[in-house]
């Protein structure tokens, strides 16, 4: 075989189905060698970002390692986005891209990037393949240290040549990396100085994050909650890995969290964080976070902890494993006075917002589609308010059902991601939770929706506005409104910040007129009387549906801790 022939017969033998990507120059041998492997499917993106998006939606929906290939040079840097979104939210990934050949690296050859020098910082791993004997070893590495520990991206970076070269395939059937050996098993000691130390408490938290639905922990979570009745709250990536409509659960904390969750965190004796890495959007000013409680921290990654926040009992280990060992060492706890204090926040401050004669809350809309869809659908979002929104109001009753970028905070994310997980979940349904602004970072990949026959739900929250940043400049920079108005003109005024006021009245583009043009459906509604019917058109159509929903212009997310502030300075939220 030829090295492009190996590369394929060992994602052949890794079990990939699918791969995402775009063609170019230092790619058509190994495209060439796809050709005769139709057990593999090539979803051709339009863009080589869209395709990073994607593998990873694919990855997180389904806990399988995505896929990515893209060309050299141009194709390769297009997919930096992609890769750093994946890594900062430890996603696994194999990127693939090509390279000029061997005889040409260093000397400025068209289409000639140095790859994996610009991806070190944002790759767990990466590989420039200088001979094609090491192919099939550097392919079965990849994919153990994408997904194993701590998952996250890899990429293998083919020149030309190594790709062309011919030699005897072999398959390495084991992985044997020096220096790289991933703690699975926690220490048994501090498992049971952690026990000892839950049934001490008076007021305990569990903090639950995206480790929870990586490792698939969710259900021993669930157990371990649920025996001791202590309440849990999530990170914006560990919502799904406990159910949002449970008793016990407090939902997500931190900047946008809600009052009772930050209120719990507040007043915590113990705080029991599983798979979480104490995230500055989560703590807000560091001193002032959890300031009575003791802090166990459970992580397969040791690097994260006491990384940010002092830890008093750290067990570095897979969360599944660890709460098996830690459920048979604790019971019921004597709490109930804690609890019904979390209880009585919970019905005194819950998530809520002014309604409006006559205009359409983002938060009625989310609300409404969680009741209709009961939960099930895979929800994606963009980022931005539309993405708090959907955090706050949309009721997550399992896991890898909530796929959003957390911690590059990535626009033009949730729809590519949309397509991956349909891709890997034909019949369900996904609906991406878009802003105006964000769905238009990634809009091209409609057309690989259609022509796959991808019935991906696109739901815009259209305020006309960056919304996220004009609700910062509002509140923190004086309502100085300055490039995130979306129907700005040329002939605007330099400082107009009169948003319900003399404002164009045709909005660029007409999404609607736009979805038609990639053989889309759409609609577009501005009355709150058409929320249920508009929806459930949505939901009943067989492809591709884009859903405008008007908004006002200065609607807000609240609660929000300003940053740099403690938990208990939110806005908002309070009564």
């Amino acid at each position: 075989m030829n090295g492009a022939q190996i590369l394929i017969e060992c994602l052949r033998r890794e079990g990939v189905e699918v791969v995402f990507g775009y063609p170019g120059g230092r790619m058509i041998s190994i495209l060439d060698a796809l050709y005769d492997v139709p057990e593999i499917r090539l979803v051709l993106t339009r863009h080589e970002q869209g395709a990073a998006h994607a593998a990873d939606g694919y990855a997180r929906a389904s806990g399988r390692v995505g896929v990515v290939m893209a060309t050299s040079g141009p194709g390769a840097t297009n997919l930096v986005t992609g890769i750093a979104t994946a890594y900062m939210d430890s996603i696994p990934l194999v990127c693939i891209t090509g390279q000029v050949p061997t005889t040409l690296i260093g000397n400025d050859a068209f289409q000639e990037a140095d790859i994996c020098g610009i991806t070190r910082p944002i790759t767990k791993h990466n590989y420039l393949v200088n001979d094609v004997a090491d192919l099939a070893r550097i392919i079965r590495e990849a994919f153990y240290i994408a997904s194993s520990g701590r998952p996250g991206p890899v990429l293998i970076d083919v020149p030309n040549d190594v790709a062309l070269a011919e030699l005897d395939f072999s398959w390495p059937q084991e992985v044997a990396i020096r220096g790289y050996d991933p703690t699975i098993t926690g220490n048994p000691r501090q498992i049971r100085r952690a026990a000892e130390l839950i049934m001490r408490s008076k007021q305990p938290v569990i903090y639950a994050g995206g480790g929870v639905i990586a490792s698939g922990a969710h259900k021993e979570l669930c157990i371990f909650a649920e025996k001791t009745g202590i309440p849990v709250t999530m990170t914006l990536l560990g919502l799904g890995a406990f159910p949002g409509a449970h008793p016990l659960s407090v939902n997500m904390l931190g900047m946008h969290g809600t009052v009772y969750a930050n209120n719990a965190v507040n007043e915590c004796d113990l705080m029991i964080s599983v798979g979480a890495r104490f995230d500055d959007r989560v703590t807000g000013k560091l001193d002032e976070f959890a300031p009575h409680a003791k802090i166990i921290h459970i992580d397969i990654d040791p690097t994260s902890v006491s990384k940010s926040v002092r830890v008093d009992i750290p067990i570095v280990g897979d969360a599944k494993h660890i709460l098996k060992e830690l459920i048979p060492l604790v019971s019921e706890l004597p709490i109930g006075e804690w609890q019904a204090k979390v209880q009585d926040w919970k019905k005194r401050y819950p998530l809520n917002y002014e309604e409006a004669a006559g205009v359409i809350k983002p938060q009625a809309v989310i609300r409404r589609l969680s009741e209709i869809t009961k939960g099930e659908a895979i929800i994606t979002t963009e980022v931005g308010q539309n993405q708090m929104w959907a955090a706050q109001f949309y009721c997550f009753t399992s896991p890898r059902s909530f796929l959003t970028s957390g911690g590059l905070g990535t626009m033009g994310y949730g729809f590519p991601a949309a397509i991956g997980a349909q891709i890997a979940f034909p019949g369900k349904t996904v609906i991406d939770i878009a802003g105006d602004g964000s769905i238009q970072m990634n809009i091209q990949e409609m057309a690989t929706a259609v022509v796959n026959n991808l019935p991906v739900k696109i739901l815009i929250l259209n305020n006309t506005y960056l919304g996220m940043v004009r609700q910062w400049q509002e509140l923190f920079f004086g309502h100085r409104y300055m490039a995130t108005c979306l129907e700005r003109r040329l002939e605007c005024p330099h400082t107009c910040n009169a948003p319900s006021d003399a404002c164009p009245k045709d909005y660029v583009p007409d999404f609607v007129k736009l979805a038609e043009a990639y053989g889309a459906s759409g609609r577009r509604i501005t009355q709150p009387e058409e929320i249920e019917d508009a929806l459930r058109e949505m939901l009943a159509s067989k492809g591709v549906y884009v859903l405008e929903v008007r908004i006002p212009k200065e609607e807000n997310v609240y609660p929000i801790v300003p940053a740099g502030a403690a938990l208990t300075q939110m806005i908002g939220g309070m009564a």
